[in-house]
């Protein structure tokens, strides 16, 4: 983008000193610069995501995971190209589900295996894959309560046996992969009683006081200012879940939904994610 806004910027302003017999002082000249870039850029990023002429309004069904990161980067790219983004949030399996049985939209952000899945079904255009980033499991805690120690897998155990309650997503990749993970350093027995499976958002559970520790993506963590986050889990057992975009292969709208999945790419939208707890897709 910067190479077209150049381009524009030097040829509208041979345009103007060719046109000009009278002499302009140089503030002037700056002032007049400082103008042309200002156009040049609106015309830049006409031509990077879409002109407003031919504005659309797209569904994206995206994971929770990404939520509070997008909420921030949609209004922007609203801005930018003239298109309207109306989410659908959920988790990333039953998301999945709902396209597998035939829920009508437009693009999706999904994890990458769930993506990958439906490209093969013939659900989402191949062509139009696009990796964003990938996020990792943190613990949280209410604010204000102590933080437990989890920096090894054993302090991470005794944590969990010492919890009066422990909460995750059940259909969440993280809630998938817990169940698993508590199986594997066995304590899956030992913590059974004190599951509270959150409804929706395991943070938030953990901010309302319904569960002692909560458990899932850290992106999903930092939104609530009633919960804390205590740490990721040991490098040993962490999971990292990539996530990356694609079209619906039946979408109306399909140069839309490129235009969204470029803009997320931006350097600009990665200082956003990066901020909001998601790491670059590797």
């Amino acid at each position: 983008m910067e190479r077209v806004t150049g381009d524009i910027v030097a040829r509208t302003r041979q345009t103007i000193t060719l046109g000009c017999h009278s002499k302009i002082s140089h503030s002037g000249r700056k002032a007049v610069t400082r103008a042309i870039r200002a156009m040049a850029t609106g015309f830049a990023v006409v031509l990077a995501f879409g002109a407003s002429a031919n504005a659309a309004e797209i569904k994206v069904l995206s994971s929770n995971a990404l939520k509070s990161a997008l909420e921030e980067i949609a209004p922007q790219f609203e801005k930018a190209s003239g298109h309207k983004v109306v989410f659908m949030w959920g988790a990333a399996v039953p998301l999945r589900a709902q396209i597998e049985k035939g829920e009508v939209f437009d693009a999706t952000i999904l994890n990458t295996p769930g993506i990958d899945a439906l490209v093969s079904q013939g659900k989402l255009d191949s062509a139009t894959r696009t990796p964003l980033v990938r996020s990792s499991i943190g613990v949280a805690v209410r604010k204000g309560a102590p933080k437990p120690d989890i920096s090894t897998t054993e302090a991470f155990k005794t944590a969990l046996r010492n919890a009066k309650s422990i909460t995750y997503v059940e259909q969440g990749a993280s809630g998938i992969y817990l169940k698993e993970l508590f199986v594997r350093i066995g304590i899956a027995d030992e913590i059974k009683s004190k599951i509270k499976p959150a409804p929706t958002a395991a943070a938030e559970f953990v901010a309302n006081g319904e569960a002692e520790i909560g458990m899932t993506q850290i992106s999903e963590i930092l939104p609530f200012a009633g919960a804390e986050l205590v740490g990721p889990l040991p490098a040993d057992i962490q999971l990292y879940t990539s996530f990356a975009g694609a079209n619906s292969a039946a979408t109306k709208q399909p140069d839309a939904g490129k235009a969204f999945f470029k803009f997320l790419i931006t350097p600009d939208t990665g200082k956003v994610m990066k901020a909001k707890g998601l790491e670059p897709a590797s």
